[in-house]
């Protein structure tokens, strides 16, 4: 695995020398430009736990209004928005454990860390917005069977329009910081959001209708089409989390490290084989063999594989784990069998 050294270059923990010293030592640069990457790693957490505290502010806020609403005119699709969003809160509260965990460092128990628990938080997530998904097509379906029975549709329509505006931006918010750090806890958190502003949307839409026409079957139609596409979303997010527990591959990263990989093992006159990369909910860990000539040395041949290390790390910043092992060209297809797939 890529380490800077104790000496001349600095360590992992403290780059030393000057920048004069980093210009004449490469891998003491490549350690410099990696402390970097670790600065951002945590400022990049720090932003993490703000719109993560944001998303569990707004859901306690959202839900008390939703509730009122639901309570003030008896809607089905107010209900149905207000029950989404009780399972929003406990998904909220369930990531923000998850979130903390996540970033907790590896130990004697768990050596490759705890990001693994950012796929086990968006599957809670989707499983919950499934469950609110039925729950919502029950309260539908009850209403068509005893009736409809809606009051005080203008402060119902004001208490949600607020809660869809409040909702997108925050929804929004979360997805693209979810994006940009790579955390599939909370892009799962920003899509489940999100789908509260399309229920929201329809409870609008169906209360309008309901004004507009005096008929009041547009309430509980509006709650059963919300609720297909908060269980379509939350299916998805079920798939998403079961592929990253299983290790999934992404196809568009590995295309990356491998044309990466491809220009640093030909300038240095090497090849490379057994490439494996999978993401683990925050780090990406990348291990390949490095072929190098039989009469090169180990210092020269490590040297070589802590450069193309580094490039790698580089591209996965700021989480990335780069670990390689060398061989000599005379024994490149003599794998050993736990290396076979």
């Amino acid at each position: 695995m890529f380490r800077c050294p104790a000496d001349g270059g600095g360590s992992s923990d403290k780059i030393g020398g000057s920048p004069d010293v980093a210009r004449e030592n490469p891998l003491a640069r490549d350690c410099q430009a990696l402390l970097l990457i670790h600065s951002r790693a945590v400022s990049g957490y720090e932003e993490e736990k703000r719109v993560m505290n944001l998303s569990l502010v707004a859901a306690v806020l959202l839900l008390i209004a939703k509730v009122t609403a639901a309570v003030a005119t008896g809607s089905s699709a107010i209900y149905s928005d207000a029950a989404e969003s009780v399972v929003h809160f406990l998904a909220v509260v369930f990531a923000a454990w998850a979130l903390r965990l996540s970033h907790k460092p590896a130990d004697e128990t768990h050596h490759f860390g705890h990001d693994k628990v950012s796929f086990l938080s968006a599957g809670f997530e989707g499983a919950m917005i499934s469950a609110a998904a039925l729950l919502i097509f029950y309260e539908a379906i009850r209403q068509m069977i005893f009736g409809v029975r809606l009051e005080n549709l203008g402060i119902g329509i004001a208490i949600t329009t607020a809660a869809a505006l409040v909702n997108l931006v925050l929804g929004l918010s979360l997805v693209a910081v979810g994006k940009r750090r790579n955390s599939p806890l909370l892009r799962a958190n920003g899509m489940h959001v999100l789908t509260d502003v399309w229920s929201s949307a329809a409870v609008l839409v169906a209360l309008g209708l309901v004004m507009l026409t005096d008929w009041p079957w547009w309430d509980p139609i509006a709650a059963m089409l919300a609720a297909a596409n908060i269980l379509r979303v939350g299916a998805k997010l079920i798939r998403e989390s079961l592929a990253g527990l299983l290790d999934e591959s992404d196809p568009g990263v590995e295309t990356k490290i491998r044309e990466l990989l491809d220009r640093e093992t030909e300038a240095h006159g090497l090849t490379y084989h057994n490439f494996r990369y999978r993401h683990s909910g925050r780090t990406h860990w990348v291990e390949f063999h490095l072929v190098f000539d039989d009469e090169i040395s180990v210092r020269r041949a490590h040297g070589q594989a802590t450069t193309v290390e580094a490039a790698v790390a580089r591209l996965l910043h700021p989480d990335g784990r780069v670990i390689s092992h060398l061989e000599p060209r005379s024994a490149e297809h003599e794998e050993e069998s736990w290396e076979e797939r």
